[in-house]
């Protein structure tokens, strides 16, 4: 069971998990992902980041990540839940969880997820300033080599 959203609203991380999981007796372990607008990037405060996509190609690109998890690990249900418009230091952006019989799946499955959600999916992000200045969020190579790390992975390495 995979539910995907793509919101303006806030979620609620444990009411998300708890729905990941309820009714199941199988669920061992649950990985979970929050992250959240920092006030401060490179000594700068943070007004807000704002985020847009292209809603059916969003949608399309997280379900092939999703399925991709799927693929690689032994889930039992996954959540991804990204928020797009104006969001002020604190909010929350995403949450990304992975439940499996096992810890090790649902960890894995969760780094993997939103490794590749950072890269792979059509999200684009505006700081805006404090001091009214405004910029585009460049690809970090950083973000880029944990991504990476995972395509290794596949072809008989190990992740990390």
């Amino acid at each position: 069971m995979a539910r995907i959203r793509v919101q303006t609203e806030d979620f609620d991380a444990g009411a998300e998990l708890a729905a990941l999981a309820a009714g199941r007796t199988d669920v061992g372990g649950i990985g979970c992902f929050v992250g959240t607008v920092r006030g401060d990037v490179g000594g700068r405060a943070l007004a807000a980041l704002v985020l847009e996509h292209y809603p059916a190609m969003t949608e399309r690109a997280l379900g092939q990540i999703v399925a991709e998890a799927g693929r690689r690990w032994a889930l039992l249900g996954c959540t991804v839940i990204h928020r797009v418009g104006r969001l002020e230091p604190g909010a929350n952006i995403v949450l990304v969880a992975a439940a499996s019989a096992h810890r090790a799946d649902a960890l894995e499955a969760t780094a993997f997820l939103i490794d590749w959600l950072k890269t792979k999916a059509p999200f684009w992000k505006r700081e805006e300033f404090a001091d009214g200045a405004a910029a585009w969020v460049a690809a970090r190579e950083t973000d880029a080599a944990a991504a990476d790390r995972w395509t290794e992975a596949a072809a008989g390495g190990r992740p990390g």
